[in-house]
């Protein structure tokens, strides 16, 4: 049998994972319940031109997603509905995540709403929001009599 040093430091760092693991997975699925079932991850980025927004949506159609621009508020919703129909119990593993979502985003006011664009490809959302044109001040000339 051999000798093994024992280190109260590493059980102590063990036990303070668990309890992270814990927290970590009470908390999240409390949030959960103000947004739906998963969370798409999204980027958002601005250019001169446009403000773009893009969500991974991998295995989803454009009749399983709702965007509406309402009270400066972007919001995109939708439902991933499970690829196979019928009993989920038979499942090895679920990594992946289904169910419905919500994402509201505010909007600045120097979007124009009317020219907001979506397009999805590859499961990929991008949703283009232009930006109005500038309005350019007006310079006066002052003139001496």
């Amino acid at each position: 049998m051999a000798i093994v040093r024992w280190d109260p430091l590493k059980d102590l760092m063990t036990m303070h994972d668990r309890m992270n693991k814990i927290f970590d997975e009470t908390l999240s699925k409390s949030t959960q319940g103000n947004y739906g079932d998963w969370l798409p991850p999204v980027d958002i980025f601005e250019t001169e031109e446009e403000i773009v927004i893009m969500s991974e949506l991998p295995g989803m159609k454009e009749e399983d997603i709702d965007i509406q621009v309402s009270d400066g508020v972007l919001s995109l919703k939708g439902e991933k509905k499970y690829p196979i129909e019928g009993e989920r119990d038979n499942f090895y593993r679920l990594e992946r995540s289904y169910g419905k979502f919500n994402r509201s985003f505010a909007i600045p006011n120097t979007v124009d709403i009317g020219s907001v664009k979506a397009n999805l490809r590859d499961g990929l959302l991008k949703v283009t929001l232009k930006k109005k044109a500038e309005v350019q001040p007006r310079v006066i000339k002052v003139e001496t009599d």
